[in-house]
């Protein structure tokens, strides 16, 4: 796998995934012009992506299809450079027939200690804490 980010303007980058077009931009206060988003914002939705993609398949082997699914990802941030994650809330809200918050929590947790490659490489570095929803 490989990505690459290029040069547009200011502090404006355009990233290329697998074919797909990220823009990146920086903070304001940086040289920023809001024409993308910040790196580590995306480290954010990468862990929220990856666990909802493990929880939404494990629901599905429990036989259960969610009707509305999200996960909110919230980091807070270190106040010394560089700033990395001290700490991450991911919130579980799911809505269907037959969900409970123990079988959100149970696939959760799996996603957590056995699935997730993103969390894998971030728990040595910040904790990540989780709260289920039941909508």
């Amino acid at each position: 796998m490989k990505s690459t980010v290029t040069f547009k303007d200011g502090m404006h980058f355009n990233g290329v995934l697998q074919g797909f077009g990220i823009p990146l931009d920086a903070d304001a206060q940086f040289g920023g012009q809001g024409k993308g988003v910040k790196p580590k914002d995306l480290v954010l939705t990468s862990l929220a992506g990856c666990t909802a993609m493990d929880v939404l398949a494990i629901l599905r082997k429990m036989r259960l299809e969610p009707e509305s699914f999200s996960v909110e990802a919230i980091g807070e941030l270190t106040d010394e450079h560089p700033k990395i994650y001290k700490h991450i809330h991911l919130i579980f809200r799911v809505a269907g027939s037959g969900i409970t918050e123990e079988k959100v929590k149970k696939a959760a947790e799996l996603s957590q200690e056995k699935y997730c490659g993103v969390s894998a490489m971030l728990k040595p570095l910040v904790p990540i804490s989780l709260e289920i929803e039941i909508e």
